[in-house]
C-alpha cells in the first residue's frame, strides 16, 4: 500500500496546488472559464478516436467484455460517450450498462471534469452521455467513445464545432488513441484535420497511439504489410514529419471470423501478432500509470503560461508607470514656467500683480494648477494612447524571447495578453499583479523541482502489482488564497480549517508508508 498511498497523496497536493495558485489567476485573466483543477480531479481517461469504420465501438467492446457499444459498418453511433465504470454492482455479475446519464447531467456535474465543455451548446448536450458499466477492466480508468469521422459532412454540418470538442476532450484525456482500419489506412479528411491541427496542439505527442484496428479483414501478410505500408505513407504526410510514429497492430477476437482454433493459412499471421494486442491493452490499462506525470506536466506548462501572461503584464505597467512619470514631470515644469511667465508679463499688461507680491504669487500657483490639470486630461491622456496602441503593436517586446521555449509559451498566450489590455485600456494595478506573478513566479521555479523530486522518489518504491490499482481522485480540499503575500503562512494551516482538515485526511492516509512533502501548501 506504501506506493498507491503515495500517489493518492501527490496527487491531492498536486491538485490542491492548482487550486490555490493557478485557478484564480486563470480566471481572472480569462486563461480559463472554469476552475482548472476540475479537468484533473476525475479518474484517468483514455480518448479514442476513428474512422466511421475503424472500429473504436467493437474495440470498446473487446476491452470490456461485453456488447455495451453498437457496432456496424456503417455510422452507427454519433454520440461521445463516456464509459465508466460502477463500484455499486459487484464484477462478479455479467457485464452490462448499470446506469446512463445524458450531457446535460454531464455537464453540470461538479463531480466530473466536464464543465469546459457547455460552451459547445445545446446541440452537442445532446449527442453527450454516460454509460456505467460493472467491467473490471474500467476500476482504474475511464473511456471515451467517439463519433466516427467522416469525409461527407463539414464540422458545422453535425450542429457544434467537432474539432474544438476533440481538442478539449484530448486536453482531458491521459491517452489518445486514433484508430484506423485496413480500408481506409488514414485518408478520411476529419482525420487530417483532428491529427494535423487539432490534437497536435491539445494534447503531447507521447500521449497518442496510432492503432490499425480490425487487421483480421487482411486476407495474409502480404496484405497487411500493403495496408501497414499505405498507413505510414498517409501520416507521414498528415503528421508532416519525417519520422513515422509507432503502430499498434489489433483486432477484436469478439468480432473476427476465425476457426475456432484460431487463425489458419493465409491468416497464420495473427498468431504471432498476438504480442501487439496485449501490448495495446497494456498500455490503456497503464493509463493511470500516466496520471501522475500528467498532473505534473499539467501545472509546469499552466504554470509557465500564466508566469509568462503576469510578466507581460508587470511589464507594460512598469513601463506605462515610467512613461507617466516622465510626461507627468513635463507637464509639471510646463505648467510652472508658463504660470511664470505670466505673472512676470502680468504688470506689462495692465494687471496689479507682480511676482513679490502674496496675491501673485497666489495667483500663480492657481494657474499652475488650473495648467496641470489640463495636461493631464488632455495631452497626457493623448499621449498615453498613442503609448497604449504602440504597446498593442509591438506586444513581442513586453517579454524576453530569447529561447524556442519562450517563444512557445508566449504564443500560447500573446492573445490573452492583447486581450485583456485592450479591454482594460492598461488600467490595473500594478500591486496586485506583481502579488500574482510573485506567486506564480515561485511554483513555475521551484514548485515544479518539488514535484519532479516527489515523482522521483515515487519511482523508488517498488510497486506490490504489474498494474498499480488507482481509483477515482478524491476531491481536494486545498487552501484558500492568502491576500497576505506569496510568502506568507497560508491561513488554510491554521487549526480546524479546510486546508488543515485536508493535511489530517492526507496523514492518515499515508501513515503507513512514505507521503510526499510539496512545501506550497
Amino acid at each position: 500500500m506504501y506506493r498507491e498511498n503515495y500517489i493518492t497523496s501527490l496527487r491531492m497536493e498536486l491538485v490542491a496546488m492548482v487550486e490555490k495558485y493557478l485557478t484564480p489567476v486563470a480566471r481572472e485573466y480569462g486563461y480559463s472559464d472554469v476552475p482548472l483543477e476540475s479537468t484533473i480531479k476525475w479518474r484517468p481517461m483514455v480518448l479514442i478516436l476513428g474512422n466511421y469504420s475503424s472500429g473504436k465501438s467493437t474495440l470498446i467492446n473487446e476491452f470490456l467484455g461485453a456488447d455495451i457499444q453498437a457496432i456496424g459498418q456503417a455510422p452507427t453511433d454519433d454520440s461521445f460517450t463516456i464509459i465508466t465504470h460502477d463500484a455499486t454492482v459487484p464484477d462478479t455479475d455479467p457485464v452490462h450498462v448499470t446506469e446512463e446519464r445524458d450531457g446535460k447531467f454531464l455537464l453540470h456535474d461538479p463531480e466530473y471534469p466536464f464543465e469546459i465543455l457547455k460552451k459547445h451548446g445545446q446541440r452537442f448536450a445532446s449527442h453527450f452521455r454516460m454509460k456505467k458499466i460493472n467491467s473490471p477492466f474500467l476500476k482504474n480508468l475511464a473511456l471515451i467513445d467517439t463519433p466516427g469521422m467522416l469525409d461527407s459532412i463539414t464540422e458545422r454540418d453535425r450542429g457544434y464545432n467537432y474539432q474544438d470538442v476533440i481538442g478539449d476532450l484530448a486536453q482531458l484525456a491521459d491517452l489518445v488513441l486514433v484508430l484506423f482500419d485496413p480500408h481506409k489506412a488514414g485518408t478520411v479528411r476529419e482525420a487530417h484535420t483532428s491529427l494535423r491541427e487539432t490534437i497536435s496542439t491539445r494534447t503531447f505527442e507521447d500521449r497518442v497511439l496510432f492503432v490499425l484496428n480490425r487487421i483480421d479483414e487482411c486476407a495474409s501478410l502480404s496484405d497487411l504489410l500493403q495496408v501497414y505500408g499505405t498507413l505510414c505513407w498517409n501520416l507521414s504526410q498528415i503528421t508532416g514529419r519525417k519520422d513515422i510514429p509507432a503502430i499498434h497492430l489489433t483486432y477484436s477476437t469478439r468480432a473476427a471470423k476465425l476457426p475456432e482454433g484460431g487463425p489458419v493459412g493465409d491468416q497464420i499471421f495473427l498468431y504471432y501478432l498476438e504480442n501487439q494486442r496485449k501490448k495495446l491493452r497494456t498500455a490503456v490499462l497503464e493509463a493511470p500509470r500516466y496520471r501522475l506525470d500528467n498532473l505534473a506536466t499539467f501545472v509546469e506548462t499552466h504554470a509557465e503560461r500564466l508566469d509568462h501572461l503576469l510578466e507581460a503584464l508587470v511589464c507594460y505597467r512598469k513601463q506605462l508607470r515610467k512613461h507617466n512619470l516622465k510626461y507627468g514631470l513635463i507637464g509639471v515644469l510646463t505648467a510652472a514656467a508658463t504660470a511664470a511667465a505670466l505673472i512676470f508679463a502680468a504688470p506689462g499688461m495692465g494687471i496689479p500683480f507682480t511676482p513679490a507680491d502674496p496675491m501673485g504669487l497666489f495667483a500663480g500657483a492657481g494657474i499652475a494648477v488650473l495648467l496641470f490639470l489640463f495636461w493631464i486630461s488632455v495631452p497626457m491622456r493623448f499621449m498615453k494612447s498613442i503609448f497604449h496602441r504602440g504597446r498593442l503593436k509591438k506586444l513581442d517586446n513586453l517579454i524576453s524571447l530569447e529561447t524556442q521555449t519562450r517563444r512557445d509559451v508566449w504564443q500560447a498566450i500573446r492573445g490573452l495578453v492583447y486581450k485583456y489590455l485592450q479591454k482594460t485600456q492598461g488600467r490595473f494595478s500594478l500591486n496586485h499583479v506583481r502579488h500574482q506573478y510573485a506567486a506564480v513566479h515561485r511554483l513555475y521555479s521551484e514548485g515544479s523541482l518539488e514535484i519532479r523530486k516527489a515523482l522521483n522518489e515515487l519511482s523508488t518504491i517498488k510497486p506490490e502489482n504489474d498494474i498499480l490499482p488507482l481509483h477515482g481522485l478524491p476531491d481536494a480540499a486545498g487552501p484558500q488564497s492568502d491576500s497576505n503575500g506569496p510568502d506568507a503562512e497560508p491561513a488554510a494551516d491554521a487549526p480546524g480549517t479546510r486546508g488543515d482538515r485536508a493535511r489530517e485526511d492526507r496523514q492518515n492516509r499515508t501513515e503507513s508508508g512514505p507521503s510526499p512533502r510539496l512545501t506550497f501548501l
